[in-house]
């Protein structure tokens, strides 16, 4: 429960202290945008390795050589906690924006930061604003923004690797023709979730997998993309947890 309070604690504090940040972040993008999203990129980046550190987690990277550095991508990963986006944003290579669920636009100062991050917000009761969504994702990089989502659409609380993915979660990348690079995230949910409201002192894996190219893909590539994703994340899932499990015995 400490680590919690005190975790808590630094995320409001930083959300209320970064109001001049904001405001200075909003100067400069009027000016120089892409000196905003490397600044505005730091700083959260700092902010999250803070939370990681206060909640006592314990992060291995594998695969990280794997990404493109000199294109944007689509990461696609598997969803099983709160910390999924902070782990996994420390450590992005160029600006990325997460598809987040449209409720996260409610929280006055996160949403803020999320939309300097070009994070996007996704409406799924409403068909017609998820399309804008993906279509602004599609758009974002095209102009050198990577972009992370979680098909899954909600955190995974079942014993499965992965729960269905939503239709159409890939057509970003076949849009877009960037590649698909798989995130797979192991044990996140003993961080939080397992034991709300405590968090717990925790040993991750994340793992990305090689790229998967998205251009010229035929019909029946296409139609096997999703399967092709779903398979490598829950294989490396799998490995990933057993690995862990023989850690902890």
């Amino acid at each position: 429960m400490i680590r919690f309070i005190i975790t808590a604690l630094f995320v409001i504090l930083f959300l209320i202290l970064s109001i001049p940040l904001l405001i200075a972040e909003w100067i400069i993008g009027k000016f120089n945008p892409p000196l905003k999203d490397r600044s505005s990129l730091a700083i959260v980046n700092w902010a999250f390795r803070m939370v990681l550190r206060l909640s006592g987690v314990s992060v291995t990277y594998i695969g990280e050589d794997r990404i493109p550095k000199d294109t944007p991508v689509l990461y696609v990963g598997n969803h099983r906690s709160y910390f999924d986006i902070v782990m996994t944003y420390v450590r992005v290579p160029r600006t990325t924006g997460y598809i987040s669920k449209v409720e996260f636009l409610k929280i006055p100062l996160l949403s803020n930061w999320m939309k300097n991050l070009h994070c996007l917000f996704l409406d799924r009761s409403d068909l017609k604003a998820g399309m804008k969504t993906i279509l602004a994702a599609i758009e974002e990089i095209k102009n050198g923004v990577s972009i992370c989502i979680f098909p899954e659409g909600t955190r995974n609380r079942t014993d499965a690797p992965l729960l269905e993915f939503h239709a159409g979660s890939l057509k970003i990348a076949e849009k877009a023709q960037c590649p698909i690079v798989p995130m797979t995230i192991a044990n996140a949910e003993q961080i939080f979730e397992a034991h709300s409201p405590c968090i717990r002192k925790t040993k991750v894996i994340i793992e990305y997998g090689e790229p998967i190219e998205t251009k010229n893909l035929d019909r029946t590539q296409q139609k096997a993309l999703t399967s092709q994703v779903v398979a490598r994340i829950s294989e490396t899932y799998e490995k990933n947890m057993k690995l862990l499990s023989g850690e902890n015995k």
